[in-house]
């Protein structure tokens, strides 16, 4: 869904693919008796995937987003996970309703959130605490929570085991440097290979009382904050399957943030001049993840006390968590290497810090707060 859903100055928008090239847009809205948009009052927040927000010609706040795959299968799969869930989750779940759909064309009508922000703009004030965290924890829970009847079965694609052996050769000819520099680390890397296939093996092998519908797709800019009441959005990778993944993907960010905070605290810390060392680096990291571990810490312990009663009494589940919370890590470095030249010293060692929580992840379940 959007990453901001709200008309607001202050709230970066961007110009929306013209209507006019989308005519199925104001077909959809127009089948649902909400009327065509005003155009005056269109943006477009940011996003993958086209997008439009406005007022319709019935005065109705919508949000319309159009999935961009060209594979109609998965797209419909996409659309269907993503409906699926409002069906479930509209008596429990704080999630933007779903007014209809247009599968042919890709298209979901969302209702409008006023004054919306996502986490990740929280995150970025500085405004995301432990409060919100334990908000957020609670509605993962109650996702985790819906009656699992007719939820995709399938095996989630991540961590993508076949990229671990060798990328497919369009792959590797669009792939940036930066890129290519991470994938071949990787693919040197055995025991980390070895560990991701383990990952996805204990996924394939969770038991049928412990699995449950997950996000798969968990980031702090998929919760939205609007008024007093937090949202949770994007559902296109909801399925069955480990609820670890959802909590190791929470705290994973939380990793993330931490590693980037790493080049200003080091700046801050070092005279003019200095040469940073390895060393520094991580110690710095180190400090960074102690002072993130309070939030993770916040948000499991409220999960824990609205999660399915199999869920909480997962002795495995932490350890696994933080696992994914490595492998969350990674994901997000090979997407910030995607739109680099080179891998930075800062990179190669966020990357490092995921890879060593990954291959050892009993070890930090409380450094990251995954912790009753």
């Amino acid at each position: 869904m959007a990453k901001s859903i709200g008309i607001r100055e202050r709230v970066p928008r961007f110009q929306p693919v013209d209507l006019v090239a989308v005519p199925h847009v104001d077909v959809l809205l127009n089948r649902l008796d909400l009327g065509a948009f005003d155009p005056h009052t269109v943006t477009s927040p940011r996003g993958r995937n086209n997008n439009w927000a406005g007022i319709t010609a019935s005065g109705a706040q919508v949000f319309v987003k159009q999935f961009g795959t060209a594979d109609d299968a998965t797209r419909a799969a996409r659309m269907r996970r993503t409906q699926l869930v409002w069906e479930a989750g509209r008596e429990s779940l704080s999630t933007p309703a779903v007014l209809g759909s247009d599968v042919e064309n890709g298209l979901i009508a969302f209702a409008y959130l006023e004054d919306a922000d996502n986490g990740a703009e929280l995150v970025a004030m500085d405004v995301f605490d432990e409060a919100l965290a334990a908000e957020a924890g609670a509605l993962v829970a109650r996702l985790h929570s819906l009656d699992a009847a007719g939820f995709d079965t399938t095996e989630h694609p991540l961590p993508p085991l076949g990229l671990l052996s060798a990328l497919p050769l369009r792959r590797y000819a669009d792939a940036s440097f930066a890129e290519l520099e991470m994938w071949r680390l990787l693919h040197a890397d055995t025991a980390l290979i070895e560990a991701l296939h383990a990952l996805r093996a204990a996924d394939r092998a969770g038991t049928d009382a412990a699995r449950c519908p997950v996000h798969g797709d968990l980031r702090t800019d998929q919760f939205l904050r609007s008024g007093s009441r937090l949202f949770l959005t994007d559902f296109e990778e909801t399925r069955l399957g480990d609820p670890a993944r959802d909590l190791g993907a929470f705290a994973g960010e939380w990793l993330y943030q931490a590693a980037n905070r790493i080049p200003g605290s080091l700046a801050e810390a070092s005279p003019v001049g200095h040469t940073v060392t390895h060393e520094e680096i991580v110690a710095t990291g180190a400090v960074e993840v102690e002072r993130c571990a309070p939030l993770v810490r916040a948000f499991y312990r409220s999960y824990l006390a609205t999660a399915p009663e199999p869920v909480r009494w997962d002795e495995g589940l932490a350890s696994r968590a933080a696992a994914y919370a490595g492998w969350h890590m990674l994901d997000r470095m090979l997407a910030a290497a995607q739109s680099s030249a080179r891998l930075s010293p800062i990179n190669k060692a966020a990357a490092g810090i995921g890879r060593t929580v990954l291959l050892s992840p009993g070890e930090f379940t409380t450094t990251l707060g995954l912790e009753a």
